[in-house]
């Protein structure tokens, strides 16, 4: 079962966002969040368009579109190993700022004849769905740090 925050609940070995012990949480797998997978098929996208055509010779634009694309599921996953919500949400953020420096990016690419229009499409649709689902996953891990953390029994 998949969550709408990208979550993936597996039946036995790991406890995702309702095993809360003193601000950790345990999210297991990173592999596992359908925002991780998403960023980083738009980052092997983004490698495989701009290995062709014009942009090959334009490195700046090039290794900055291709950085950008690269920091998504990397910063997810660091979030995502970080151990604690709030560290989590720095990370979830500087993945939405790489996912609009992607966007800003594409429309220069665009204009400038590197994308065409159904290139530049596909980039900005999965864009907007790889923020809007990273904003739902930084609203959840906020909405457990508001919240008391429930009192455990001592062993």
């Amino acid at each position: 079962m998949i969550l709408d925050s990208g979550y993936r609940i597996l039946d036995i070995g790991f406890w995702i966002s309702d095993m809360v012990n003193n601000g950790f949480v345990y999210m297991g797998d990173f592999t596992e969040l359908r925002v991780w997978q998403k960023a980083k098929d738009l980052a092997v996208y983004l490698y495989q368009m701009t290995d062709k055509g014009r942009f090959v010779k334009d490195y700046g634009l090039r290794d900055q579109i291709r950085r950008a694309a690269v920091s998504i599921p990397s910063n997810i996953a660091e979030g995502e190993e970080s151990c604690t919500n709030k560290q989590c949400i720095r990370y979830l953020y500087i993945s939405k700022g790489s996912v609009a420096e992607i966007l800003s990016q594409s429309i220069i690419a665009l204009e400038i004849g590197y994308f065409g229009q159904e290139e530049f499409d596909k980039i900005k649709q999965e864009c907007n769905s790889i923020s809007k689902m990273l904003n739902r996953l930084i609203q959840s891990k906020s909405a457990l740090l508001q919240e008391p953390l429930p009192d455990y029994p001592e062993i």
